[in-house]
């Protein structure tokens, strides 16, 4: 399925649009589900545990996800589009 079209290009560039954590919560709240919200928090939180170099078990004992789900951010995070990575190295970065 390829998503790289005019409206998801609208829609990443309103995210880029973001200011503030605020504006985060606010524009998120708008367009997802809180259900939304939080599985993608929980995916990026075990993207950064893995970058950690932590066990799935302690990943699955602190945030509840599943070593399925786990498994598939580690695919992500390791062989995926990079995307993960870029944003826990930038996040390093800025402290």
């Amino acid at each position: 399925m390829n998503y790289r079209n005019e409206s998801t290009d609208r829609l990443f560039q309103a995210i880029l649009s973001l200011k503030t954590t605020e504006e985060c919560y606010r524009f998120f709240e708008d367009a997802c589900t809180v259900k939304e919200i939080l599985d993608i928090a929980q995916r990026f939180e075990a993207a950064c545990m893995l970058d950690e170099k932590q066990s799935y078990q302690e990943i699955n004992k602190k945030i509840g996800i599943s070593s399925a789900t786990i498994g598939r951010v580690s695919r992500s995070l390791f062989y995926g589009a990079g995307g993960y990575k870029l944003v826990i190295d930038r996040m390093k970065e800025s402290g």
